[in-house]
């Protein structure tokens, strides 16, 4: 029989950041560092260890919390990386309270972000024993001092407790793998001047950050914070025990959330794991304060608790941060359904769904009848992330729009309003303010320093879709761009965005060089020759507001009378505009759809045919005016 491991030899850190601040960097070097490869594995030369997944690594951000274990001098030390961006809030809210203390990383140069103040908090909150690591000093513009002040600043706002205030302090370059008690003398501009290693964090895991609480001697409890699943054990159920001791075979409850009529669901754990480095290892028994898994409960309440048959004692449910925008998903009513697809139909997407909401805390999922589904979530990143899994996995389907949620509070329809950070170089003022004046937003703070402008603004969250997207390519790469949600505001008029019109191609066939060459003087076409169109499908951008219709299969008329040399002209197409997820999602109108296949996006037109649109738009001029006149 496997041996329980003491509390006093257990440790529980999460590490928390801003998106970007070195996070998974900082977890690699302490997982190469405490031996947990052998040095021939693969893993000694990778980075971004744990950001297994594809959409992990290209994107350069953590989006689901993991967790590992490792030993040193004999303590098992449980570390949980959370996500850093704020669409991903919910990986954190719901692991945090696996921790018992919590590492913040701050960027030298960025100082305090909007999302290190959110994690902070909810840390904070919990009553988590705080250490704080300033990392990359050897940034060419970091400002160490005025960083630690914000940091000492932010911790006099938001600590509950006198003793969160007193935190030890570190100075880090993650991506050397190094950690430093005092600020280093030499020239950290010069890569690999400093020596050193990240035991100095390692050491204050283990003076600073308390061992885990709970009676060993009493009933077992331990709450559900994450779900996993093995094609051959089937799905994990994941958390820190909190009381008492659990055994194979033992026979449990679990118990859903916390109120007095909590659904009850009885099970046996046939299965018993904790993590050992990055893999679950098989054991028979556990005790209080150690991370481990269960397998043998049918359910994927996340939140709910896992009680001994004697004693059923519901733990608090765990507090997750409302959603703010939401996505109409559809299945594909587009001409080309089923042609790219491997799963198409509207039961299937259905299921997918409901998967995706069992394990996805952070995301609410409804059905909106006639084969739609209402998905909502953090913001358009966090949606868009769950779209590109879809169709990565060959699903096929379409959707809306994004549109906020607008809650009702106290009599008064209310809508989420986001703190807006954006950081360019001095080059690109105008840019960030004309644009972020146009969709109203409020400037908070302004500062510039060494050619570099860091802005604040207060923006509604409808205002802010395709901001992204439009700053990155005007500032050719060189914005970072953040927000965090931060209040409910009453619901304001809507704000006319300039939008340019779009080029509808007006037949069904094949795209054609001849006829492209002709419409490409009207805009920017993201199509190629020989792509498959239909009538109403979104082939480019008109340079001007209107809608323009235009015939892109259309082939040179055939002719038995030669051609004078002046009139045989050499086809040149310019590149086609890149549609991309993240580009479509922000540039859709209300009365156009998104096409998601696996092999392509298309966008389309909610109404195919010419006829179509211009009956909805009489219906809906006419619409307008009885309620101008207060005709029902």
């Amino acid at each position: 029989m496997s041996a329980i491991i003491p509390q006093d030899k257990i440790r529980n850190i999460a590490i928390i950041a801003h998106v970007d601040h070195g996070k998974t960097t900082l977890v690699d070097a302490i997982m190469k560092q405490s031996h947990l490869f052998r040095d021939n594995q693969d893993e000694m030369n990778q980075t971004q260890i744990l950001d297994s997944g594809d959409l992990e690594r290209e994107k350069g951000i953590t989006i689901l919390a993991k967790n590992i274990s490792i030993h040193y001098k004999d303590i098992k030390i449980n570390i949980i990386d959370t996500p850093g961006h704020a669409d991903f809030g919910g990986e954190v809210e719901r692991t945090l309270s696996m921790a018992d203390g919590c590492l913040l990383l701050v960027d030298a140069q960025e100082g305090v972000m909007p999302q290190t103040k959110v994690v902070l908090k909810k840390a904070l909150e919990l009553g988590l024993k705080p250490m704080v690591l300033v990392n990359k000093i050897d940034k060419k513009l970091a400002d160490i001092k005025n960083t630690v002040n914000e940091v000492q600043n932010l911790f006099l706002d938001l600590a509950t407790r006198d003793d969160q205030l007193d935190f030890p302090l570190f100075y880090g370059i993650s991506r050397e793998g190094k950690v430093f008690k005092e600020l280093p003398k030499e020239n950290l501009f010069e890569p690999n001047s400093t020596t050193g290693d990240v035991t100095p964090i390692l050491d204050a895991v283990i003076d600073y950050i308390p061992s885990p609480k709970g009676d060993m001697d009493g009933p077992f409890q331990m709450q559900v914070n994450a779900l996993d699943f093995d094609a051959h054990t089937g799905r994990y159920m994941i958390g820190k025990i909190n009381r008492g001791i659990i055994k194979l075979n033992d026979p449990v409850i679990l118990v859903v959330n916390d109120e007095p009529d909590a659904k009850q669901i009885q099970g046996r754990v046939r299965k018993l794991f904790t993590k050992e480095g990055m893999n679950y290892l098989e054991v028979t028994q556990a005790g209080v304060g150690d991370i481990i898994a269960i397998a043998g409960i049918d359910s994927t309440a996340i939140g709910g608790t896992i009680c001994a048959l004697g004693k059923v004692e519901p733990l608090p449910s765990l507090k997750i941060s409302p959603p703010s925008v939401s996505i109409k998903f559809e299945a594909n009513t587009s001409p080309l359904v089923g042609q790219e697809g491997k799963f198409v139909t509207a039961s299937l997407l259905q299921k997918r769904l409901q998967n995706e909401a069992e394990v996805n805390t952070s995301l609410d999922i409804k059905d909106a009848g006639g084969s739609a589904y209402i998905v909502s979530g953090r913001g358009e990143l966090q949606l868009s992330i769950l779209i590109e899994t879809l169709r990565r996995e060959g699903y096929e389907f379409q959707v809306r729009k994004p549109e906020v949620i607008v809650r009702e509070i106290n009599g008064v329809k209310m809508e989420p309003m986001d703190s807006l950070f954006i950081e360019v170089p001095d080059q690109y003022l105008s840019v960030v303010t004309q644009e972020v004046s146009g969709r109203k937003g409020e400037l908070v703070d302004m500062r510039s320093f060494n050619g570099i402008t860091r802005f604040e603004y207060k923006c509604l969250t409808r205002n802010i879709f395709g901001l992204r997207n439009y700053l990155i390519t005007e500032t050719k790469g060189s914005a970072v761009f953040s927000s965090t949600f931060l209040e409910y505001v009453p619901k304001q008029p809507a704000t006319n965005i300039y939008r340019k019109g779009v080029i509808v191609s007006s037949d069904t066939g094949d795209a054609r060089a001849y006829a492209m060459n002709m419409v490409q003087d009207r805009g920017v076409l993201f199509i190629k020759p020989s792509d498959k169109l239909y009538e109403g499908m979104i082939i480019g951008i008109n340079k001007y507001e209107d809608d323009l219709e235009v015939n892109a299969c259309k082939e040179r008329h055939k002719t038995s009378v030669r051609m004078n040399q002046a009139e045989v002209t050499q086809v040149s197409l310019n590149q086609p505009f890149p549609l991309t997820l993240e580009f479509a999602l922000s540039f859709l109108n209300e009365d156009e759809i998104l096409e998601v296949t696996p092999m392509n996006l298309r966008m389309r037109k909610q109404y195919l045919t010419r006829t179509e649109r211009e009956w909805s738009k009489r219906k809906n001029l006419s619409a307008f005016a009885k309620k101008q006149m207060g005709v029902s």
